[in-house]
């Protein structure tokens, strides 16, 4: 049975994840993701939008059950090495890599190989609510072994990390909106990620692209490597018929019109596909 279902509307792939009664996340389910990653390559998708199908949930977790089969079978857990993460992280790596926005909508508790995911992602929404969100392994005798120490360090700092992971800290949303482990808190965080996929759809896709590879491959090196980074995606994006028109449409503008149309979520006047 497929545990994530998947709808698309107007260039927005929205996916759910459902593994009742908890939502874990489970072998099964990252493996039918990482299928869906390759799909979503497809120019046809110009955002994804990643949420929870059982309610109060997104993914509560991974599945405790699963990694204690696997610890109790020690000569297993030795031959397996350090692959058995290898493959999760390099899931959440082609992710992260997708050549547009990927949105996460916390809809529920998200802790674990779940809040892992959602630190993979673009952009997180999470949802106002009696809900958790955080990395509680240290507690459970593990650690977060799905990206969570590397990725968590690099949004808040190592600092704030080592606290929030050592702790095995679970917090409300509006604490994870004050440590800055979520962009913003939204009554239905399902539909204002579909709503903010939409309107970075209605960009021209190829600055989507290069801008999110800027931020990401600048940020793994140091600032004069960052830079020729920055430069070589700014001027791919310059010879591009897409800037152009894009450009021509603000300019084509009167004066007093040109802020209202920056300020406004979507482009109109832009045509470009």
């Amino acid at each position: 049975m497929s545990m994530w279902t998947t709808e698309t509307h107007d260039g927005v792939v929205v996916a759910r994840y459902h593994n009742p009664p908890m939502n874990y996340f489970c072998a099964e389910g990252a493996q039918e993701l990482s299928r869906l990653i390759d799909t979503w390559r497809d120019p046809a998708y110009r955002a994804v939008v990643l949420g929870g199908g059982l309610e109060g949930k997104f993914i509560t977790h991974y599945s405790v059950e699963e990694l204690v089969e696997l610890a109790r079978d020690r000569e297993n857990m030795r031959s397996l090495g350090t692959s058995l993460t290898a493959g999760y992280h390099a899931m959440l790596l082609r992710l992260r890599n997708l050549p547009k926005p990927v949105i996460v909508a916390m809809n529920g508790d998200t802790m674990g190989g779940g809040f892992e995911l959602s630190l993979a992602c673009d952009i997180r929404i999470g949802q106002r609510g009696d809900y958790r969100f955080g990395l509680p392994e240290v507690k459970l005798g593990i650690l977060p072994g799905g990206s969570g120490t590397q990725r968590l360090s690099r949004l808040i700092g190592a600092g704030r990390a080592i606290e929030f992971v050592l702790r095995s800290r679970v917090v409300r949303p509006e604490d994870a909106l004050d440590l800055g482990l979520v962009h913003e808190l939204a009554d239905d965080a399902l539909a204002r990620a579909q709503e903010i996929g939409h309107e970075v759809a209605g960009f021209p896709p190829l600055a989507v692209a290069r801008a999110k590879h800027a931020v990401y491959a600048g940020s793994d090196t140091h600032l004069a490597a960052g830079l020729d980074i920055e430069s070589a995606d700014f001027l791919e994006t310059m010879l591009s018929d897409d800037g152009l028109l894009a450009m021509q449409t603000y300019i084509d503008l009167p004066y007093d019109q040109r802020r209202d149309w920056l300020e406004r979520p979507t482009n109109p006047g832009y045509t470009g596909k």
